[in-house]
Protein backbone atom coordinates (compact mmCIF):
# COMPACT_ATOMS: atom_id res chain seq x y z
CA UNK A 1 0.00 0.00 0.00
CA UNK A 2 1.72 3.66 -0.83
CA UNK A 3 2.31 5.57 2.01
CA UNK A 4 -0.07 8.45 2.77
CA UNK A 5 1.18 12.07 1.91
CA UNK A 6 0.34 15.48 2.98
CA UNK A 7 -1.73 15.97 -0.36
CA UNK A 8 -3.61 12.91 0.31
CA UNK A 9 -4.49 14.62 3.41
CA UNK A 10 -5.14 17.76 2.39
CA UNK A 11 -7.64 16.37 -0.08
CA UNK A 12 -9.81 14.64 2.48
CA UNK A 13 -9.24 17.65 4.68
CA UNK A 14 -10.53 19.94 1.81
CA UNK A 15 -7.81 22.68 2.36
CA UNK A 16 -4.31 23.32 0.82
CA UNK A 17 -1.05 21.15 1.14
CA UNK A 18 0.59 24.16 3.28
CA UNK A 19 -2.10 24.23 5.41
CA UNK A 20 -1.83 20.22 6.47
CA UNK A 21 1.89 20.99 6.37
CA UNK A 22 1.78 23.35 9.50
CA UNK A 23 -1.31 21.94 11.31
CA UNK A 24 0.25 18.64 11.98
CA UNK A 25 3.95 20.53 12.52
CA UNK A 26 3.88 20.91 16.18
CA UNK A 27 6.12 24.05 15.45
CA UNK A 28 3.68 26.03 13.64
CA UNK A 29 0.35 24.75 14.13
CA UNK A 30 -0.75 27.82 16.33
CA UNK A 31 -0.72 29.32 12.45
CA UNK A 32 -4.21 27.51 11.78
CA UNK A 33 -6.96 27.71 13.56
CA UNK A 34 -8.22 25.23 15.95
CA UNK A 35 -11.33 24.20 13.91
CA UNK A 36 -9.00 23.30 10.67
CA UNK A 37 -6.15 21.75 13.15
CA UNK A 38 -9.10 19.67 13.91
CA UNK A 39 -10.46 19.00 10.67
CA UNK A 40 -6.61 18.20 9.13
CA UNK A 41 -5.78 15.43 12.13
CA UNK A 42 -8.84 13.72 11.87
CA UNK A 43 -8.40 13.29 8.05
CA UNK A 44 -4.92 12.22 9.16
CA UNK A 45 -6.04 9.58 11.38
CA UNK A 46 -8.51 8.57 8.93
CA UNK A 47 -6.20 7.51 6.35
CA UNK A 48 -3.35 6.59 8.72
CA UNK A 49 -0.44 9.37 8.02
CA UNK A 50 2.39 8.83 9.73
CA UNK A 51 4.94 12.03 10.21
CA UNK A 52 8.74 10.73 10.09
CA UNK A 53 9.20 11.79 13.17
CA UNK A 54 12.30 9.63 13.91
CA UNK A 55 13.74 12.56 10.90
CA UNK A 56 12.30 15.19 12.66
CA UNK A 57 14.02 14.10 16.50
CA UNK A 58 17.24 13.60 14.91
CA UNK A 59 17.35 16.67 13.07
CA UNK A 60 15.32 18.93 13.96
CA UNK A 61 12.70 18.09 11.37
CA UNK A 62 14.64 18.23 8.54
CA UNK A 63 15.31 15.36 6.36
CA UNK A 64 18.51 16.57 4.58
CA UNK A 65 16.36 16.49 1.07
CA UNK A 66 16.57 19.98 -1.15
CA UNK A 67 14.40 20.36 -4.19
CA UNK A 68 15.52 21.83 -7.15
CA UNK A 69 13.15 22.56 -10.19
CA UNK A 70 14.17 23.09 -13.36
CA UNK A 71 12.66 23.50 -17.14
CA UNK A 72 15.04 21.33 -18.91
CA UNK A 73 17.19 18.93 -17.76
CA UNK A 74 18.66 18.76 -21.20
CA UNK A 75 19.57 22.65 -21.02
CA UNK A 76 23.60 22.84 -20.90
CA UNK A 77 23.11 25.94 -18.88
CA UNK A 78 22.00 24.07 -16.16
CA UNK A 79 25.22 22.03 -14.93
CA UNK A 80 27.16 24.48 -13.51
CA UNK A 81 24.06 25.86 -11.03
CA UNK A 82 23.87 22.10 -10.06
CA UNK A 83 27.50 22.15 -9.44
CA UNK A 84 27.34 25.27 -7.45
CA UNK A 85 24.20 24.35 -5.31
CA UNK A 86 26.35 20.84 -4.22
CA UNK A 87 29.72 23.06 -3.37
CA UNK A 88 27.59 24.12 -0.78
CA UNK A 89 24.74 21.70 0.33
CA UNK A 90 26.78 19.01 -0.02
CA UNK A 91 29.23 19.37 3.26
CA UNK A 92 26.60 20.13 5.10
CA UNK A 93 24.76 16.55 4.72
CA UNK A 94 21.92 17.98 2.07
CA UNK A 95 21.22 16.06 -1.26
CA UNK A 96 19.52 17.65 -4.26
CA UNK A 97 16.45 15.94 -5.86
CA UNK A 98 16.12 17.61 -9.57
CA UNK A 99 12.94 17.81 -11.35
CA UNK A 100 12.13 19.56 -14.72
CA UNK A 101 8.60 21.30 -16.06
CA UNK A 102 9.18 21.58 -19.36
CA UNK A 103 7.99 25.31 -18.98
CA UNK A 104 4.29 24.04 -18.03
CA UNK A 105 3.35 25.81 -14.91
CA UNK A 106 1.05 22.53 -13.46
CA UNK A 107 4.29 20.30 -14.02
CA UNK A 108 5.54 23.26 -11.86
CA UNK A 109 2.91 23.16 -9.54
CA UNK A 110 2.75 19.33 -9.20
CA UNK A 111 6.56 19.04 -8.32
CA UNK A 112 6.81 21.87 -5.59
CA UNK A 113 3.60 20.01 -4.07
CA UNK A 114 5.57 16.83 -4.38
CA UNK A 115 8.06 18.06 -2.35
CA UNK A 116 6.34 19.23 0.28
CA UNK A 117 4.12 16.55 1.15
CA UNK A 118 7.57 14.43 1.54
CA UNK A 119 8.69 17.12 3.38
CA UNK A 120 11.81 18.44 1.43
CA UNK A 121 13.53 20.89 3.67
CA UNK A 122 13.61 23.72 0.98
CA UNK A 123 13.08 24.06 -2.53
CA UNK A 124 15.10 25.98 -5.49
CA UNK A 125 13.12 26.95 -8.29
CA UNK A 126 14.48 27.77 -11.37
CA UNK A 127 11.64 27.12 -13.81
CA UNK A 128 9.07 29.75 -13.10
CA UNK A 129 7.72 32.08 -15.30
CA UNK A 130 6.71 35.92 -13.97
CA UNK A 131 2.84 35.03 -13.82
CA UNK A 132 3.53 32.20 -10.97
CA UNK A 133 4.42 35.19 -8.42
CA UNK A 134 1.07 34.24 -6.07
CA UNK A 135 2.06 30.38 -6.13
CA UNK A 136 5.69 31.04 -5.40
CA UNK A 137 4.31 33.49 -2.45
CA UNK A 138 1.71 30.18 -1.43
CA UNK A 139 4.37 27.39 -1.75
CA UNK A 140 6.77 29.94 1.00
CA UNK A 141 4.10 29.47 3.73
CA UNK A 142 5.03 26.17 3.45
CA UNK A 143 8.95 26.02 2.85
CA UNK A 144 11.59 28.02 2.32
CA UNK A 145 11.95 29.09 -1.57
CA UNK A 146 14.91 30.49 -3.39
CA UNK A 147 14.05 31.49 -6.93
CA UNK A 148 17.34 30.89 -9.01
CA UNK A 149 17.84 32.60 -12.16
CA UNK A 150 14.39 33.24 -13.16
CA UNK A 151 12.12 35.98 -11.13
CA UNK A 152 8.42 36.31 -10.79
CA UNK A 153 6.14 38.83 -10.12
CA UNK A 154 5.63 40.80 -7.39
CA UNK A 155 8.35 41.27 -4.37
CA UNK A 156 9.26 39.78 -1.17
CA UNK A 157 11.01 36.79 -2.68
CA UNK A 158 14.76 35.61 -2.10
CA UNK A 159 16.29 35.45 -6.12
CA UNK A 160 19.71 35.30 -7.59
CA UNK A 161 19.75 36.21 -10.91
CA UNK A 162 21.49 37.61 -13.79
CA UNK A 163 21.80 40.94 -15.18
CA UNK A 164 20.03 39.81 -18.66
CA UNK A 165 19.20 43.90 -19.81
CA UNK A 166 23.12 44.19 -18.97
CA UNK A 167 24.34 40.75 -20.80
CA UNK A 168 21.60 41.62 -24.08
CA UNK A 169 23.31 44.58 -24.32
CA UNK A 170 27.03 43.78 -24.42
CA UNK A 171 26.08 41.13 -27.12
CA UNK A 172 23.55 43.89 -29.35
CA UNK A 173 26.12 46.79 -28.76
CA UNK A 174 29.10 44.06 -30.36
CA UNK A 175 27.05 43.94 -33.30
CA UNK A 176 25.92 47.55 -33.96
CA UNK A 177 30.25 48.11 -33.46
CA UNK A 178 30.62 45.28 -36.25
CA UNK A 179 28.37 47.88 -38.40
CA UNK A 180 25.37 46.02 -38.47
CA UNK A 181 22.18 48.26 -38.29
CA UNK A 182 19.39 45.80 -39.46
CA UNK A 183 19.32 43.37 -36.82
CA UNK A 184 16.66 40.41 -35.06
CA UNK A 185 16.50 38.24 -32.10
CA UNK A 186 15.50 35.49 -31.52
CA UNK A 187 13.05 35.07 -28.38
CA UNK A 188 12.64 32.67 -25.87
CA UNK A 189 9.44 31.69 -23.88
CA UNK A 190 7.26 34.85 -23.24
CA UNK A 191 6.24 35.11 -19.59
CA UNK A 192 9.97 33.92 -18.52
CA UNK A 193 11.93 36.66 -16.84
CA UNK A 194 15.91 36.29 -18.07
CA UNK A 195 14.15 36.34 -21.72
CA UNK A 196 12.42 39.59 -20.99
CA UNK A 197 15.65 40.96 -19.60
CA UNK A 198 17.28 39.87 -22.83
CA UNK A 199 14.56 41.14 -24.89
CA UNK A 200 14.88 44.64 -23.16
CA UNK A 201 18.67 45.21 -23.14
CA UNK A 202 18.34 44.55 -27.21
CA UNK A 203 15.77 46.62 -27.62
CA UNK A 204 17.43 49.58 -25.67
CA UNK A 205 20.30 49.73 -28.03
CA UNK A 206 17.99 49.33 -30.87
CA UNK A 207 16.38 52.40 -30.32
CA UNK A 208 19.47 54.14 -29.01
CA UNK A 209 21.49 53.18 -31.59
CA UNK A 210 18.61 54.05 -34.35
CA UNK A 211 19.12 50.23 -35.92
CA UNK A 212 16.46 48.63 -37.61
CA UNK A 213 14.64 46.27 -35.49
CA UNK A 214 13.28 43.06 -37.44
CA UNK A 215 12.60 40.85 -34.96
CA UNK A 216 9.27 38.55 -35.47
CA UNK A 217 6.36 38.22 -33.64
CA UNK A 218 7.08 35.00 -32.76
CA UNK A 219 8.48 33.09 -29.24
CA UNK A 220 10.36 30.13 -28.89
CA UNK A 221 8.00 27.65 -26.96
CA UNK A 222 11.04 26.23 -25.20
CA UNK A 223 14.46 27.57 -25.67
CA UNK A 224 15.72 24.35 -27.68
CA UNK A 225 17.74 24.28 -31.16
CA UNK A 226 14.48 22.63 -33.04
CA UNK A 227 13.02 26.10 -31.88
CA UNK A 228 15.71 28.28 -32.50
CA UNK A 229 16.04 26.29 -36.23
CA UNK A 230 12.32 27.04 -36.43
CA UNK A 231 12.37 30.46 -35.47
CA UNK A 232 15.04 31.56 -37.59
CA UNK A 233 13.70 29.61 -40.69
CA UNK A 234 10.63 32.07 -40.14
CA UNK A 235 12.88 35.03 -40.15
CA UNK A 236 15.41 33.92 -43.17
CA UNK A 237 11.93 33.50 -45.12
CA UNK A 238 10.92 37.12 -45.20
CA UNK A 239 12.28 39.61 -47.93
CA UNK A 240 13.85 41.86 -45.21
CA UNK A 241 15.99 39.89 -44.07
CA UNK A 242 18.38 41.31 -41.12
CA UNK A 243 22.13 40.63 -41.05
CA UNK A 244 22.67 40.13 -37.25
CA UNK A 245 20.85 38.12 -35.27
CA UNK A 246 21.09 37.83 -31.24
CA UNK A 247 20.17 34.79 -29.80
CA UNK A 248 18.08 34.60 -26.51
CA UNK A 249 20.49 31.30 -25.80
CA UNK A 250 23.28 29.38 -27.23
CA UNK A 251 20.57 26.45 -28.19
CA UNK A 252 18.38 28.84 -30.13
CA UNK A 253 21.89 30.22 -32.03
CA UNK A 254 22.78 26.75 -32.43
CA UNK A 255 19.42 26.32 -34.21
CA UNK A 256 19.71 29.15 -36.37
CA UNK A 257 23.07 28.27 -37.53
CA UNK A 258 21.60 24.91 -38.98
CA UNK A 259 18.46 27.01 -40.49
CA UNK A 260 21.24 29.26 -42.06
CA UNK A 261 23.24 26.22 -43.25
CA UNK A 262 20.02 24.85 -45.56
CA UNK A 263 19.33 27.86 -46.81
CA UNK A 264 22.85 28.25 -48.02
CA UNK A 265 24.17 31.12 -45.95
CA UNK A 266 27.08 31.50 -44.04
CA UNK A 267 27.90 32.64 -40.41
CA UNK A 268 29.33 35.32 -40.53
CA UNK A 269 30.04 36.05 -43.84
CA UNK A 270 26.16 36.59 -44.62
CA UNK A 271 24.69 36.84 -41.07
CA UNK A 272 26.05 37.42 -37.80
CA UNK A 273 25.18 35.36 -35.00
CA UNK A 274 25.59 35.86 -31.10
CA UNK A 275 24.06 33.88 -28.21
CA UNK A 276 24.22 33.71 -24.39
CA UNK A 277 25.40 31.72 -21.96
CA UNK A 278 28.14 30.09 -23.00
CA UNK A 279 27.68 26.97 -23.03
CA UNK A 280 30.68 24.24 -23.49
CA UNK A 281 29.56 23.51 -27.07
CA UNK A 282 30.05 27.38 -27.79
CA UNK A 283 33.85 27.43 -28.24
CA UNK A 284 33.76 24.32 -30.95
CA UNK A 285 31.19 25.49 -33.09
CA UNK A 286 32.12 26.28 -36.77
CA UNK A 287 32.51 29.95 -36.68
CA UNK A 288 33.18 29.35 -32.88
CA UNK A 289 30.00 31.47 -31.13
CA UNK A 290 30.47 34.67 -29.35
CA UNK A 291 27.81 34.99 -26.31
CA UNK A 292 27.88 35.82 -22.65
CA UNK A 293 29.27 34.18 -20.25
CA UNK A 294 27.08 34.02 -17.35
CA UNK A 295 28.54 33.50 -13.80
CA UNK A 296 26.09 30.24 -13.22
CA UNK A 297 28.54 28.40 -10.50
CA UNK A 298 28.53 31.25 -8.31
CA UNK A 299 24.85 31.73 -8.86
CA UNK A 300 24.17 27.96 -7.37
CA UNK A 301 26.46 28.76 -4.55
CA UNK A 302 24.67 32.03 -3.05
CA UNK A 303 21.43 30.37 -3.84
CA UNK A 304 22.52 27.52 -1.76
CA UNK A 305 24.00 29.93 0.91
CA UNK A 306 20.77 31.89 0.97
CA UNK A 307 18.65 28.77 1.43
CA UNK A 308 20.89 27.26 4.37
CA UNK A 309 20.58 30.98 6.14
CA UNK A 310 17.47 30.19 6.21
CA UNK A 311 17.08 26.88 7.09
CA UNK A 312 19.93 27.95 9.99
CA UNK A 313 17.42 30.48 11.74
CA UNK A 314 19.15 33.54 9.89
CA UNK A 315 16.80 34.62 7.10
CA UNK A 316 18.23 37.45 5.03
CA UNK A 317 15.72 40.03 3.77
CA UNK A 318 13.97 39.44 0.48
CA UNK A 319 15.86 40.60 -2.51
CA UNK A 320 17.09 40.16 -5.66
CA UNK A 321 20.73 39.30 -6.70
CA UNK A 322 21.55 39.91 -9.92
CA UNK A 323 25.31 38.80 -10.77
CA UNK A 324 27.12 40.53 -13.72
CA UNK A 325 27.93 38.88 -16.82
CA UNK A 326 30.94 39.20 -19.69
CA UNK A 327 30.92 38.87 -23.58
CA UNK A 328 32.85 36.55 -24.88
CA UNK A 329 34.02 37.48 -28.49
CA UNK A 330 34.98 34.75 -30.75
CA UNK A 331 34.01 34.56 -34.36
CA UNK A 332 30.60 34.67 -35.38
CA UNK A 333 30.30 38.97 -36.25
CA UNK A 334 31.76 40.17 -39.31
CA UNK A 335 30.93 43.46 -40.74
CA UNK A 336 27.93 43.67 -42.79
CA UNK A 337 28.58 41.73 -46.33
CA UNK A 338 27.24 45.51 -47.99
CA UNK A 339 29.82 47.05 -45.93
CA UNK A 340 32.69 45.14 -46.22
CA UNK A 341 35.30 46.01 -49.73
CA UNK A 342 34.38 44.44 -52.42
CA UNK A 343 37.31 42.59 -53.84
CA UNK A 344 39.02 43.99 -57.34
CA UNK A 345 37.68 40.75 -59.94
CA UNK A 346 40.99 39.01 -61.75
CA UNK A 347 41.22 40.29 -65.09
Amino acid sequence: MPDVTLKDVAERAGVHFGTVSRALDPQRSHKVSPETRERVEAAARELGYQANVMARGLRKGRTGLIGVVVADLGNPFLPPILRGLDDVLSPRGFMTAVSETHEDPDALRRVCEHLVSRRADGIVVSAAHTRDGAFISELEQSIPVILAVRRVSGGGHHTVTHDDVLGARLVTEHLVAAGHRRIAQLRGPAGVSSFIGRGRGFSEVVAEQGCTDLTLDDHAAEPTTAEGKRLAAALLARGDRPTGIFAHNDLIAVGALEAMSEAGLRCPEDISIVGYNDAPLTAHLSPPLTTVRLPSRDLGRRAATMLLNHLDGRPEPAATIALEPQLVVRHSVSAPATARPRRARAR
